[in-house]
């Protein structure tokens, strides 16, 4: 007889992609897969390999004034009352939850509910709703170690590593090819959500104070918010620069795989896909985040030579421009950094969470 799980995440691919890639895993070992996940979710629903999507009611903690707060409370209590009913209809067998906000009520309905559950941490640091709900999970499963948590959180925590989607592992049976003396130079930028439009101002000026040999070998694929695509195509028009952009890249496991340099924000699932495939990167934090949870992603690849993590605040076009320049002209220096990406990969990641998700569910099942 078929197992079910829930499986819950906010509607960014930074949640949903490693949802997805345990969903695509526990489908070929029989399971049924049901998603609960807010309305954003809609651009990557139909990549996901889920039997029904449950839209859920949530907000992110953010205003401190007393009516805010309120209407966030109402809005929490209203998903977790619905995902409470989800739960109840389905029955699974365990629930598990990949972080963000949207996470919360049907986590915290688990534990209502007494339904077993785990939680998946995929940053170097725990994340404010995964605090709130560490302590009534049944499991805490993470990309890497994690410190400082509590004795009682720690005897819950199993190192998976981060999950990767199918695309991304079958992209990465695709070997780095450094640029060639002289030839084109492979430029991918992209900032997820809350990168986009930091980019969109930020690189094509840097483009425009490089000397124009190097501006010719350039091919640029950068992702760019509907709102600036226009500008920012127009600009590299202009320079006469070969440059693709669009506001999602369905494919973007492979243009990371084709790319010689990737500039791009340090969440989790960036990180992990950049090690599973080995690509050399320019990693910029997102800046003034409470946990600082990007910065100790970077760290991992800068740790482990495969990186170069570079401050927002000191990341100017003007000194973007000179790193492109020296890449570009340092192809070992490339081929080092994209093998050392790859060493800290775990592309076996998925396996060992769909493992523990098997063991805990099975755990449950044997009680009397």
């Amino acid at each position: 007889m078929s197992k079910t799980v829930l499986l819950t995440a906010g509607g960014t691919g930074g949640h949903l992609f490693p949802a997805q890639a345990l969903a695509s895993e526990l489908l070929r070992r029989g399971w049924t897969v049901e998603l609960a996940t807010d309305e954003r979710a809609d651009k990557y629903g139909s990549a996901f390999p889920a039997r029904n999507v449950h839209i859920i009611a949530s907000q992110t903690i953010r205003a401190r004034n007393p009516l805010a707060l309120a209407r966030t409370g109402f809005s929490l209590l209203r998903g977790t009352l619905q995902a409470r009913s989800v739960i109840k209809t389905l029955k699974p067998d365990i629930v598990v939850g990949f972080g963000g906000y949207p996470t919360f009520p049907p986590m915290y309905a688990a534990r209502l509910t007494g339904t077993p559950s785990i939680l998946h941490e995929a940053n170097g640091v725990m994340g404010r709703a995964n605090k709130l709900l560490a302590r009534g999970v049944t499991a805490i499963a993470s990309s890497v170690p994690l410190s400082g948590l509590p004795a009682e959180l720690g005897q819950k925590l199993v190192e998976t590593g981060n999950p990767v989607r199918d695309a991304v592992l079958n992209a990465a049976e695709l070997p780095y090819s450094p640029p060639r003396p002289g030839g084109e130079f492979k430029l991918l930028v992209f900032g997820g959500s809350q990168g986009a439009r930091y980019f969109s101002d930020l690189v094509p000026p840097a483009v425009e104070l490089l000397d124009g040999d190097i501006r010719s070998r350039l091919r640029i694929v950068q992702q760019c918010r509907p709102e600036d695509m226009e500008r920012v195509q127009k600009v590299y028009d202009g320079l006469g620069v070969a440059a693709e952009c669009a506001p999602f890249f369905q494919d973007m496991p492979q243009r990371i795989a084709q790319a010689h340099l990737v500039v791009c924000r340090s969440g989790a699932s960036s990180v992990s896909e950049l090690s599973v495939l080995g690509r050399p990167s320019i990693l910029v934090p997102l800046p003034g985040a409470i946990d600082q949870d990007q910065a100790a992603n970077a760290q991992v690849l800068e740790k482990a030579g495969g990186a170069w993590p570079i401050r927002q605040a000191d990341l100017t076009p003007d000194r973007l421009a000179g790193e492109i320049a020296q890449f570009m002209n340092a192809p070992d220096r490339l081929a080092e950094a994209a093998g050392h990406a790859r060493s800290v990969a775990k592309p076996d990641a998925v396996k060992r969470l769909a493992d523990l998700v098997e063991k805990v569910a099975r755990k449950q099942g044997e009680r009397p």
